[in-house]
């Protein structure tokens, strides 16, 4: 076996975490600005594991608007990363995508979302661990709850394994800090969980990687 490449097995344990290290900003904990949502325009919350990969494919789909990694679901007001993360807080890693209905539909939306992640599996993506990367749709509406549960019972016939997402009435939701936002590719470069997690994923699926 190539040395770089048993090297790079041997990292892989290590780099495939939901965890930033990186030097940061002294602003790059504060919590990102929540974009408009213009006149017509519709919103979705979906959890799907770490919010870093989610985020990186709704940003590419045509109707999609806008795409806000956060926290919701829980009972702690302005959870910090590390306060999700102690699994304390009751929050689940989300996107909160504002899109435009005309040109995306949410049915279409909920189609990528079954792809984009495995839900069979409870609390858990890959390495990532906890009830934070737990499979979750917060529904806006009765329309909305209506459709994702119609969406969940026709994913079922693709999975082996019977899908545990949950489907839930939307809460509060809080921005992620701004150094997780469009977190892939500002630092696919040097993030080991970019490059063995989520560029994959991003092949797979035919998008930009």
């Amino acid at each position: 076996m190539d040395r770089r490449l048993a090297l790079s097995l041997m990292l892989l344990p290590m780099l495939a975490h939901c965890d930033p290290k990186p030097a940061m900003p002294p602003d790059a904990h504060t919590p990102a600005k929540m974009p408009d949502v213009p006149e017509g325009a519709e919103i979705a919350t979906l959890g799907g594991g770490c919010f870093w990969c989610v985020e990186a494919a709704y940003r590419q789909l045509d109707g999609v608007l806008a795409v806000t990694s956060g926290y919701t679901g829980g009972h702690v007001t302005n959870p910090t990363y590390e306060q999700v993360c102690d699994k304390s807080t009751g929050h689940a890693e989300v996107v909160r995508i504002v899109f435009d209905p005309k040109k995306i539909s949410y049915e279409r939306l909920l189609a990528w979302f079954w792809d984009l992640h495995d839900p069979t599996t409870l609390n858990r993506q890959g390495n990532d661990d906890g009830p934070q990367y737990r499979s979750v749709i917060f529904y806006h509406s009765e329309v909305q709850q209506t459709t994702a549960a119609a969406s969940k019972a026709a994913a079922a016939k693709n999975f082996d394994k019977p899908i545990v997402t949950e489907i839930t009435r939307s809460t509060d939701f809080y921005p992620a800090e701004t150094y997780h936002q469009n977190y892939y590719f500002q630092n696919k470069a040097q993030n080991g969980y970019c490059k063995y997690v989520i560029e994959p994923k991003l092949k797979k699926l035919k998008l930009e990687h």
